[in-house]
Parts: C-alpha cells; structure tokens; sequence
C-alpha cells in the first residue's frame, strides 16, 4: 500500500536518514518506534513532501504504486487529505485559529470534492459525530475546544475522505494518559470501519503492544528490525530492540505489606 523504497534524506552536513526501505500493507496498523532524532518523522513527513526546503530526499515512496516523491507540488496536494492523510503531535497547528471547526471542513472538502460542497454542512457533522463530538462544535473556533476534542476534530478532518493510508505521528504525546488511550481505541474503531492503514509513530510500547500488527524499530536514520508485534516485543533480534524494550516503564504491584490506599 505505502512503500518506502531506500529513502535517503540529507541535510547540509549529514545524511538524516539513509537508505530506509520499509512498506505499509492495505489496513494494518504499523508502528514505527525508536528514541528520538532516529529519523522517524522526518521518513514519515517526505511521504507528503513535507520536508523544509534545505532537505534533501531521494529513493522512491509509492502509493498504491504511485510515486509520491516524482509528483508536483500540484499534484501531492489533491493526494494529501484524500488518499494519504496526516494527523501530527501538535494538533492545534492544523487549524487556522480564525477559523471555525466547519470552515476548515468546508475548505477541505472544496479542495478535493467540489461536487460535494453542498453537502458540506452534512459532511462535516457526520464526520464529528463518528469520532463522537457535537455537531454544534462546528460553530466553534479552535481556541474554545479541549485539548481531547480538538484532537478527535483533527482525525475526523484526516479521515473525511476515507484515506488509504493514516500516519499518526505522536498523536497521544500532548493529551493525558486517558484521552490518549480513548484516542486511540477511536482510531482502532475507524480503521476497522473505514479500512486504511495507519503509520504509528510512538515512544510509547504500551500502546504499540495494544494495537499494532507490525512494529519497525528505527535507529539512526535506519531501520533495524521489523516484524510481527509479538515477535518483536517477545523475541527480539537486535540489540537496539532489546534496549528500548528494557527502558521501558513498567507497572508493578505494590510490595506486600504496605497499606493501601485509604488506610
């Protein structure tokens, strides 16, 4: 479905990434793990040439066989937010703080489906009532939602046209422990409805544990390890793997003989 073919991306003084091949099959959800500065968003956001300027990419990243990477800036737009959708760490830069929830629902939908606006009003309020918001919020400005809620708008707004593919960089880093994992178990629900494959870029090997197919583990600007979620986590091949698995936290019980709570 997503295929990273020897992606290499240079900066003025060093290579960032090198040479990363790696694919993302049809409804999988993919993890893609390692500390940070290994490369991981910087692979993820060349996929959309979303790269700054003084960065380099070669090699070929391809979308149901297209070329991401040879399309024009004219044509990578009608594919973002169609067929290839992103939904990032810092959630509240995706919307323009004059702007309503709606607007910004209207302005995609009239970029990639202009037959449709007027159905706008319709679109937009079936899209937030299927990550379970109000339809009143889109009357609202970004500043006057919860951290939770304007998160779930951003993944109503990647999904509005049923993307093959999702890449979710970081999306639970900036929300609490429980929004976090409510957003998630949206996600897993709306890849099960929907059928797209999600890139999940984390820190976090709970969550990679929970909801992951496969796991790729990357290490300065390389991919180290790749396979099954259980494989990996439970049998691990590479030295890194190992690391980070150990450097986990864990949750232990209490040792005996202390007092619970309330006592």
């Amino acid at each position: 479905m997503l295929d990273f073919d020897q992606v290499t991306i240079r900066g003025q003084a060093r290579t960032l990434v090198d040479k990363v091949s790696m694919n993302v099959m049809a409804g999988e959800w993919h993890a893609l793990v390692g500390q940070s500065g290994s490369g991981k968003s910087l692979l993820s956001r060349s996929a959309g040439q979303l790269l700054p300027p003084n960065l380099s990419t070669e090699g070929s990243i391809r979308l149901d066989g297209q070329d991401l990477l040879a399309m024009s800036r004219r044509n990578i737009r009608k594919v973002l937010g169609h067929r290839l959708s992103f939904v990032f760490q810092d959630y509240q830069s995706s919307f323009a703080p004059f702007r309503t929830i709606g607007q910004h629902f209207t302005e995609a939908i009239a970029t990639h489906d202009k037959g449709s606006v007027h159905k706008a009003r319709s679109l937009t309020f079936s899209s937030l009532e299927s990550v379970g918001l109000d339809v009143g919020l889109a009357k609202c400005y970004p500043f006057q939602l919860s951290g939770g809620q304007l998160q779930r708008a951003s993944i109503a707004l990647a999904l509005l046209f049923s993307p093959a593919v999702l890449i979710a960089d970081e999306v639970t880093t900036a929300l609490d422990s429980v929004t976090g994992h409510r957003i998630l178990s949206l996600l897993q629900r709306l890849r099960q409805e929907k059928g797209c494959a999600i890139l999940f870029i984390t820190h976090d090997w709970r969550h990679v544990r929970r909801y992951s197919d496969r796991i790729s583990v990357m290490k300065d600007g390389q991919i180290v390890e790749t396979g099954g979620t259980h494989r990996v986590l439970d049998h691990p091949q590479h030295e890194y793997t190992r690391q980070l698995i150990a450097a986990a936290p864990v949750l232990t019980p209490l040792p005996s003989g202390l007092p619970e709570v309330g006592q």
